[in-house]
């Protein structure tokens, strides 16, 4: 028998989760609705959700922190965040403690669906080929999603290692912003290309010997970024 996948809402407005639950169940999806941080703990690792729709705002908390802390905890499914903010910095913060998409309140419930769509058919980027590799001067494991470099752990959120591991598959083309953009965070719709920019920043600081003068992860001016083959 086929199950049909399950949404986890995490929002404290009723009408917002009582609209959203009943088209999502009119989608097919089975649906479950927590109004704050505290519930959404309780249950989140009882059950096998395939995406979660989750506002930045909440009475007990900050979604952006409890986003960084299901991701500190192994939880692998698609985050999608609901927020009335849409300050470009408010973007990357999310993408940075590992949220996978980004909506805007007020936002249309087609855009939304269809976000939830492409999500869950978007399959994780296999990575057992390349468990682990040496990218510049640090070890990554993409399975574990670690990085070291001499020696010492260094942090890294999911969306930088799902980039890293992007660019190492495919090491030695260069890839658009756009591109990127698609693969990585799923849409190019209102997110802006100094969001990759931002990231390519980051890994940089964690691979390169000097990452004001990249030699393993280059700017190819006018076309995109490129991972050199080692």
């Amino acid at each position: 028998m086929i199950t049909s996948p399950a949404i986890l809402i995490i929002d404290d407005d009723p009408d917002m989760s009582a609209g959203l639950r009943d088209n999502m169940e009119v989608e097919g999806y089975r649906v479950v609705v927590a109004n704050t941080l505290k519930q959404a703990q309780d249950i989140i690792f009882n059950q096998d959700f395939s995406i979660v729709l989750l506002d930045l705002m909440l009475p007990d908390g900050s979604g952006i922190n409890f986003c960084r802390q299901l991701r500190q905890q192994g939880f692998t499914p698609p985050i999608i965040m609901l927020t009335a903010r849409s300050e470009e910095m408010d973007k990357v913060l999310g993408f940075e403690v590992g949220a996978d998409d980004y909506v805007v309140k007020p936002f249309g419930l087609r855009e939304l669906l269809a976000r939830v769509h492409a999500h869950l058919r978007r399959k994780p980027t296999a990575m057992a080929n390349n468990d682990t590799a040496q990218i510049g001067i640090a070890v990554v494991d993409f399975k574990r999603h670690q990085l070291n470099c001499n020696g010492m752990p260094v942090e890294i959120s999911a969306k930088e290692i799902h980039l890293l591991h992007f660019l190492y598959t495919h090491r030695g083309e260069v890839i658009s912003r756009d591109t990127l953009l698609t693969e990585i965070w799923g849409h190019q719709g209102e997110t802006s290309t100094r969001t990759v920019d931002n990231f390519i920043v980051r890994l940089r600081k964690k691979i390169e010997p000097e990452p004001t003068k990249p030699y393993y992860l280059i700017t190819v001016h006018g076309s995109g970024y490129k991972l050199t083959e080692q």
